[in-house]
């Protein structure tokens, strides 16, 4: 039973997750923290930090985390082939589509249509991120804020977006900058 809904979960967030991994985010939130409890949002926020450095897809490489996590080797296979089965059909139908109608108003119209909606969810997933970063479990407060994260979002934030730095480089000191304020900090 529990493969079943590992395979159907995975099979809702490969085929709504439009827009790539950072819109599956809010899905494979809504599945495996929300709807079947698999993991506490602490949990899913360390998935997504686990996922975003291995490589690969991140709904793919989460499927597979959250596959061996619930039931061993055999639920990894099975979340993980219920994340791509859609993905390889719908991408065979819409590529054929693609070539047939490429250059037409109406496709033009759809794909523009989409592209705020991609966002949207990219934006929620990572507000929800951020929020359990900044407080964790804790609830929302001034009091509950985690301010070795918060400087370490900022940091990293900056890193990025004004001397696009390399992620895996922020990535890696924002690592190493954390466990030395765990350790100086307890």
């Amino acid at each position: 039973m529990i493969l079943l809904q590992l395979f159907f979960s995975f099979v809702q967030v490969g085929l709504f997750s439009i827009g790539g991994g950072y819109a599956a985010m809010p899905l494979i939130q809504a599945q495996v923290v929300d709807a079947y409890q698999w993991l506490t949002m602490g949990e899913f926020t360390d998935l997504i930090t686990i996922a975003e450095m291995t490589p690969g897809p991140i709904a793919i490489n989460a499927a597979t985390f959250v596959g061996i996590r619930v039931a061993g080797l055999g639920g990894a296979v099975v979340a993980t082939l219920g994340c791509i089965a859609p993905s390889l059909i719908l991408v065979s139908v819409l590529a054929k589509l693609y070539y047939k109608f490429k250059g037409s108003r109406g496709l033009e119209s759809v794909l523009g249509c989409l592209r705020p909606a991609v966002v949207a969810l990219i934006a929620a997933a990572g507000i929800n991120i951020l929020i359990n970063v900044l407080f964790g479990e804790r609830g929302i407060s001034l009091a509950a804020v985690d301010w070795v994260g918060a400087c370490l979002f900022a940091a990293a934030f900056f890193a990025l977006r004004k001397f696009r730095c390399n992620p895996i480089l922020v990535m890696s000191l924002c690592g190493a900058a954390g466990l030395c304020a765990n350790l100086l900090i307890g």
